[in-house]
């Protein structure tokens, strides 16, 4: 899920109340106005939130620099439109007290609103995407790499834990497969990630490292805390970072091939040498911080992907199968293994086919596959047909090879790119059996444009099917449209048919008075009955007057009810003719 979908539910209004702010402070002086052809700076001066959400969705650097060197953020903040500027920094925009940018965002702001929505942002960022989360907490898992995010905490550097470093712990651990030691203090890390995110690491495990489980290093030079900051960094995609090492940071970068991280760093180091602030000593250069967001990066050097090259190429090895031939294809593929990717550590085989696959992603991503990777120190169950020096195997029953497939692709970039509506059922049950829920929402999205030309029928079935499986998404959708179209529907046997495998609508009045949601509102999580829900959007749709909601829902239990015996005097028609 990305920034933009994810931003109606994270909101600061609560940090925003304590304030005693004249009603002028919250309206913008500069009025809003559209500007269909902008660019990111004029939508952002114009507090056009429409043209901005789409520039941010086609790629644009949302820290990108104009002429007079300024940056989006601060035309926001300077003309004092709020929901601009809330919008730049849930996509990365960097708004950290004691850089430059920052502070020039913090001293241009028009009114406390702007001020304070910084404040807030920089205590607490938007949450992680659960692909970022998951890993974050697999690194925080790992007893040195807590102990020392616990120390920075204390000096007011980490300040995006959504769990408290001291809740981390056993529950998230999975055990690193190689740890460095920077003047003798540990980092622990896992091969794979790091691979996955620098050309550096990837080349050294590949060569000199490749079957070193602990990596001194030796040179006096190197700082721990920004080397831990990097390797968190490739974890979490979000850097944070004291002012006191961005130096090493960047000399860090340079070696580990981290090129677009390189730019940003340079660039910020360079304004800081000629930033105002430094001649301010009033707060230490080791009190200050840099937070830096992924999403500020080329999309190509994100952690999604980064983790889908690392998919493809375990995806391209040939497949072993269970004919007569499988002792030799498998043992092609032992070649293959180690030629092609050393780093795959665990072999999937599911419906006759095997999966090259990485431990450490696989066990944060799911809880059932941390407790089996975790619990057994030795796979025996996929090694029937295969040499006794491959890689360790698990065997999963009852799913097709193609929605595992689709499962990994989920659990390594947090997405799936497209979707054949016949496997979502399937998907919808590997998401419960493997207790990996947001791949509901990720199936939800990729299915949504195959439902706009579905079928009155196909949308019955789709209605149903998310009710079933608590895809509430396609399920509000499919609600709307039904609601919209009723008299559509009520046509179709189809319709009539799905009445008759639904529970009838509770009868609590309650339901019936509620005044209409507003548009766009969020919706609760709690699931209610359908055919209830079904009234509320068709009553909602009807756009009736709050006083007629209750005739018009006994007039909607009436039609429901003369459809159902409808229904049943089909069935009843069908099974004689049968």
């Amino acid at each position: 899920m990305s920034p933009i979908e994810s931003s109606s539910s994270w909101t600061l209004e609560s940090d925003l109340e304590d304030l005693d702010i004249d009603l002028q402070d919250y309206g913008p002086s500069i009025p809003l106005k559209k500007v269909p052809n902008g660019d990111i700076f004029e939508a952002s001066r114009a507090g056009d939130v429409d043209r901005l959400r789409y520039l941010l969705e086609t790629g644009v650097n949302v820290n990108a620099r104009d002429r007079w060197d300024s940056v989006a953020l601060y035309y926001a903040c300077l003309a004092g439109h709020i929901d601009a500027a809330r919008m730049l920094l849930e996509n990365g925009a960097i708004c950290s007290e004691h850089t430059f940018d920052g502070d020039r965002c913090h001293y241009a702001s028009l009114n406390l609103r702007i001020r304070k929505l910084l404040k807030a942002f920089e205590a607490r960022p938007p949450p992680l995407a659960p692909l970022q989360a998951s890993l974050r907490e697999t690194f925080l898992g790992c007893f040195h790499n807590r102990a020392y995010l616990k120390q920075a905490s204390v000096a007011n550097i980490d300040v995006s834990v959504s769990v408290s470093v001291d809740e981390m712990g056993s529950s998230n651990y999975f055990p690193p497969d190689v740890v460095f030691f920077v003047q003798g203090r540990p980092i622990e890390a896992h091969r794979v990630i790091l691979s996955a995110r620098s050309p550096f690491f990837k080349q050294k495990f590949e060569s000199e490292w490749k079957d070193r489980r602990e990596v001194r290093f030796s040179k006096e030079k190197l700082s721990y805390p920004a080397l831990c900051s990097l390797i968190h960094f490739f974890y979490s995609d979000r850097l944070e970072i004291s002012v006191d090492d961005m130096e090493d940071l960047e000399r860090i970068c340079k070696v580990c091939k981290c090129e677009s991280l390189q730019r940003i760093i340079e660039k910020e180091l360079i304004h800081q040498k000629y930033a105002e602030y430094k001649t301010h000593r009033d707060l230490d250069n080791s009190m200050k911080r840099f937070i830096l967001q992924g999403i500020s990066l080329p999309e190509e050097d994100r952690l999604p992907a980064s983790l889908h090259r690392i998919l493809r190429v375990s995806l391209a090895k040939p497949f072993a199968d269970t004919s007569g031939d499988s002792l030799n294809s498998s043992v092609g593929d032992k070649r293959v293994s180690d030629s092609v990717d050393s780093l795959a550590d665990v072999c999937v085989k599911v419906d006759k086919r095997t999966f090259y696959c990485h431990q450490v992603i696989l066990a944060s991503r799911s809880e059932y596959f941390r407790a089996r990777l975790s619990r057994v120190n030795d796979f025996h169950e996929g090694k029937n047909d295969l040499p006794g020096d491959c890689l360790p195997a698990l065997e999963e029953h009852d799913l097709s090879a193609e929605a595992f497939e689709k499962m990994i692709e989920y659990m390594y970039t947090d997405g799936l790119k497209e979707i054949n509506p016949n496997q979502a059922e399937e998907i919808f049950d590997v998401a419960s059996r493997y207790l990996l829920f947001p791949l509901k929402r990720a199936v939800a999205d990729a299915l949504l444009p195959h439902l706009e030309t579905a079928t009155p029928a196909e949308l019955c079935h789709w209605l149903v099917l998310s009710d079933m499986y608590g895809v509430l998404k396609i399920r509000e959708y499919c609600l709307d449209l039904v609601a919209c179209n009723f008299e559509a529907f009520v046509e179709t046997r189809e319709f009539r048919a799905m009445l008759l495998t639904l529970p009838p609508p509770s009868g609590d009045s309650s339901l019936r008075t509620t005044a209409p949601s507003a548009p766009g509102a969020m919706m609760t999580t709690d699931q209610g009955n359908l055919l209830d829900d079904l009234r509320e959007k068709w009553l909602e749709a009807e756009a009736l007057e709050l006083d007629m909601r209750d005739e018009s829902a006994l007039i909607f239990d009436k039609r429901l009810r003369m459809l159902v015996e409808m229904a049943e005097q089909e069935k009843s028609e069908s099974e004689a003719e049968d």
